[in-house]
């Protein structure tokens, strides 16, 4: 009977700490991903730019 339930434990322990790491390594990617990527420039009305009408959106702080 005790070894069963101590390799019951042992199973939950090991499926719990798979799944933290699985987290941590997901969570580290999204980090990596965030830090290494870097989006090209897209065409926008400028704020200097902008139309009278009202309908047209620029960028806060363009850096093209």
């Amino acid at each position: 009977m005790k070894s069963s339930r101590a390799k019951s434990i042992f199973l939950v322990g090991s499926a719990v700490a798979a799944g933290v790491l699985f987290v941590l390594l997901a969570n580290a990617h999204l980090v990596y991903v965030a830090v290494k990527s870097q989006p090209d420039c897209v065409p926008h009305v400028k704020a200097s730019e902008r139309a009278s009408g009202g309908n047209s959106f620029s960028a806060a702080g363009s850096a093209c």
